[in-house]
């Protein structure tokens, strides 16, 4: 008998028109946009705390979330909303001490973010393992011997149940992130490239270098996602296509000088940073005019660095995430 059965074509995948992000997310994120003016008027600075010393004590505690991250095998997704929320705390609180007021120690602060961002990601850890690997980060002792017959373990899990409800005050319970590791995953897709391992991981290497800065206060998910992109593009001498005379930036809803700004302030931080593996930095040629110039053609220079490597801070170091202050006080 012969089938009557038909055999259809596979038919080419439609690729489904980037969309614009809704309006009350992009209203929410809006609130925590800051200028570069704003971050030299955070309440630390205004209780005198210098500029640099302000920065580097956000360094630490992003450094601290990363760490104490790793030990507890947690996604980077989960660890950059954590940054977010560490970042955005102390655009509303000071780390200064003054009369009358003790301030919380930027590892109470980190440890809380992590806590409350696994919740937020739905990546729960248990309380016991995330107290124990703080301790170990905070003494920089990772064999150091924890559990519930020891201080210090009772007196970081009162400190990161406590600071919780401080933390969600001063977010406002806005607890809505969508880290730019997805945005910028989606992007590959869509323009057919996530499988370009060279570009993909210097993509993946600007996202995690931009954790250990205050870029997620100066532009939005999506725009760091796009300046990763573009990032990633040069290194790979990829060029994405425009689509009915629009470039891609325009396409993907960003606008040009936000892409250009994000990428300015990532080439000043990092392009002095010494190579690794006889690799330039990413960073290095990456600065372009924010106005009128042309934006550049991708594949400069350079290559990438692997992701399994950017849990490190601005210099390439990793041990220096712990202050002299390991312990908390009584």
């Amino acid at each position: 008998m012969v089938s009557t059965a038909i055999i259809s074509e596979p038919q080419p995948s439609v690729r489904e028109p980037p969309r614009p992000p809704p309006p009350a997310v992009a209203e929410a994120e809006q609130q925590w946009i800051f200028t570069e003016e704003d971050l030299l008027q955070t309440p630390s600075i205004v209780d005198g705390m210098s500029s640099e010393d302000e920065r580097t004590f956000r360094r630490k505690g992003v450094n601290f979330i990363l760490q104490v991250g790793m030990m507890l095998k947690l996604p980077q997704t989960t660890l950059s909303t954590a940054a977010v929320f560490f970042n955005r705390f102390l655009m509303r609180n000071s780390l200064k001490s003054r009369p009358g007021f003790k301030p919380l120690h930027h590892y109470q602060v980190a440890a809380t973010a992590l806590f409350l961002a696994t919740k937020v990601e739905e990546n729960c850890r248990k309380m016991k393992e995330l107290v124990i690997a703080c301790v170990r980060v905070a003494l920089k002792d990772p064999n150091k011997l924890v559990d519930e017959q020891t201080k210090d373990f009772w007196k970081w899990r009162d400190t990161i149940l406590y600071s919780e409800d401080v933390l969600l005050e001063s977010l406002c319970f806005d607890l809505s992130i969508e880290p730019p590791y997805k945005i910028m995953y989606n992007m590959l897709r869509y323009y057919q490239v996530e499988h370009n391992k060279r570009l993909r991981n210097a993509a993946w290497a600007f996202l995690s270098d931009s954790c250990l800065t205050q870029l997620c206060l100066l532009f939005t998910s999506r725009t760091i996602a796009a300046a990763s992109l573009y990032a990633g593009a040069r290194v790979a001498d990829v060029e994405l296509p425009d689509e009915d005379g629009k470039p891609w930036w325009d396409v993907q809803y960003i606008k040009l000088r936000d892409i250009r700004r994000a990428c300015n302030l990532m080439a000043e931080i990092y392009e002095q940073q010494p190579p690794k593996d006889g690799e330039a930095s990413i960073y290095v040629g990456l600065r372009t005019p924010e106005e009128d110039a042309p934006f550049g053609t991708p594949g400069d220079t350079t290559s990438a660095q692997a992701p399994g490597n950017d849990h490190e801070n601005g210099n390439g170091k990793a041990n220096d995430a712990g202050s002299e202050e390991g312990e908390l006080e009584e």
